[in-house]
């Protein structure tokens, strides 16, 4: 169930307990343009996405933000939101920055994100009925383009950031193995 106004009142919440956040992230190369896009034109996506976006480089937000933002880029327990492909780019950008708090929790991010986007078995009934079909979910194909995209930033990730499982599943993703 998408619920916009539910995310929109979890950032307005978030922007109350850490008003500096916001602010962390500007002029920070990996989120050039991340306020030049129409957040709020994808299904079930808010707005102030950039202002989460900027609030990972707050080093007393930043684990707060990501929450916040993973709850954003996800429509249901099952359901990745249509954003995700645009936002992963930033992340896969932030991610690389060894001075990005908390970033294994950025990882974290994307490995769910990998993990959404895997195809669905379209001879599996049971799958489709859960997960919906591929073709109702565009953005799983998307996610793994930019995946590809950025296949270098994802042989690079340290180890140390990532389970063995994580990095499977985004190598995966990215078309590497």
């Amino acid at each position: 169930m998408i619920d916009v106004a539910a995310k929109e009142a979890e950032i307005a919440q978030f922007l109350h307990a850490y008003p500096q956040a916001a602010d962390a992230g500007r002029g920070h190369p990996a989120l050039r343009g991340c306020e030049d896009v129409r957040w709020s034109e994808f299904r079930g996506c808010p707005a102030a996405i950039p202002v989460l976006l900027h609030s990972l480089l707050d080093q007393a937000a930043a684990s707060e933000a990501k929450r916040v933002l993973s709850n954003a880029m996800h429509n249901s327990i099952r359901e990745m939101n249509a954003a995700m492909p645009t936002v992963l780019p930033f992340l896969l950008r932030l991610v690389v920055d060894p001075h990005v708090p908390g970033r294994s929790k950025l990882v974290d991010l994307l490995v769910t994100a990998a993990q959404f986007a895997e195809p669905v078995d379209e001879n599996s009934e049971a799958a489709v009925s859960w997960f919906g079909s591929d073709s109702d979910h565009p953005e799983r194909e998307q996610c793994r383009a930019v995946f590809a995209e950025h296949a270098s930033v994802v042989a690079m990730l340290p180890q140390e950031l990532i389970s063995p499982a994580g990095q499977a599943a985004l190598r995966q993703a990215a078309g590497l193995v």
